[in-house]
């Protein structure tokens, strides 16, 4: 395919960057071709991708000299950073560095950053309606990226800033499913009363970056936020109830219990519902529904998704008596 523009996706075997990856795939007669950059070539996740005509090139966040090597001759590049493989901040924003300093060195025409809010902006690090986190932030897996946005800017990068949602897969693969309460009743558990979640597919944002890449120039320099959906939790409870036929209640606990709920990552989800909650009309207004859809048109609402997925959300068993 020499004659298409090459995207390079940080990513590819993952959530956000698999999506790109399959929408570049699906697109048959498009102007691009996915170039899959992954520290490991060998995995299955890479070898079914090569499978797919998919080009695989050897890449690490970690080693700006590797990322060089695998944007040389790209068009553009989709870049993100993975919070939850290591918890660290720092290690982010040099993952983020690395990835804009390499594409500048590259030539790259176009560059996504997987980006969001820091919200120190709006809850400095004084205040106390939520804790400070790892010392200097409040909701560490937010913050990173959005420090990270100048580095772009300051490296003179072309450069779309995409803010994503929550992603719906997090209901199949990081346990935000439905868990039975004592009295036997499903229920999911978010600490943001009656305000609405802006939410996606993971499909959605790959989808969306690829219309992004189309339209040019259009979106460089700009910041972008999309969604599939502004849903309240007692709306996600009724619609799981209808998918899987069986009660699914929603459960709103206080910021603070979220964040003593002692799994992995617990206080920094629990200061992150907190934002999205105190500032629900700017977060969701940042992720409009109806630019989501112009970008494209497929976007799914929750009930579709969920009409494809039910049956990958694990739910927990009834004890017998």
């Amino acid at each position: 395919m020499p004659d298409k523009k090459i995207i390079a996706v940080i990513g590819a075997t993952g959530a956000q960057g698999g999506g790109l990856v399959r929408a570049i795939q699906a697109d048959k007669s498009g102007s691009f071709a996915a170039r899959a950059i992954t520290r490991n070539p060998n995995s299955e996740k890479a070898q079914a991708l090569r499978a797919q005509g998919v080009e695989i090139v050897q890449g690490d966040a970690d080693d700006e000299a590797s990322l060089e090597r695998a944007f040389a001759g790209a068009y553009g590049v989709f870049a993100l950073t993975n919070f939850w493989e290591h918890f660290s901040p720092e290690r982010e924003l040099v993952q983020a560095r690395n990835q804009a300093q390499a594409a500048k060195a590259a030539g790259v025409q176009h560059v996504i950053w997987s980006t969001l809010e820091d919200t120190r902006k709006w809850v400095p690090l004084e205040d106390n309606r939520m804790p400070t986190l790892q010392g200097k932030y409040k909701v560490p897996h937010f913050d990173a990226k959005g420090e990270a946005d100048q580095i772009f800017r300051d490296l003179g990068v072309p450069t779309t800033f995409l803010q994503t949602a929550y992603y719906w897969e997090n209901l199949i693969f990081f346990g935000a499913g439905p868990q039975r309460g004592p009295d036997g009743v499903l229920a999911i558990t978010f600490p943001m009363d009656d305000k609405k979640l802006p939410s996606i597919a993971v499909e959605d944002i790959g989808k969306a970056a690829l219309a992004i890449f189309k339209r040019g120039r259009e979106f460089i320099n700009k910041t972008v936020g999309i969604a599939g959906e502004h849903i309240t939790g007692a709306e996600m409870a009724r619609a799981l109830t209808e998918a899987l036929g069986q009660e699914v209640r929603y459960n709103n606990v206080p910021p603070e219990i979220y964040r003593s709920f002692g799994f992995p990552g617990a206080d920094d989800l629990g200061n992150m519902f907190q934002f999205k909650r105190d500032f629900n009309e700017y977060y969701c207004g940042a992720r409009n529904l109806d630019f989501s859809r112009k970008l494209n048109p497929e976007l799914q609402t929750f009930q579709e998704w969920l009409a494809v997925h039910k049956d990958q959300i694990p739910v927990p068993a009834e004890q017998s008596a």
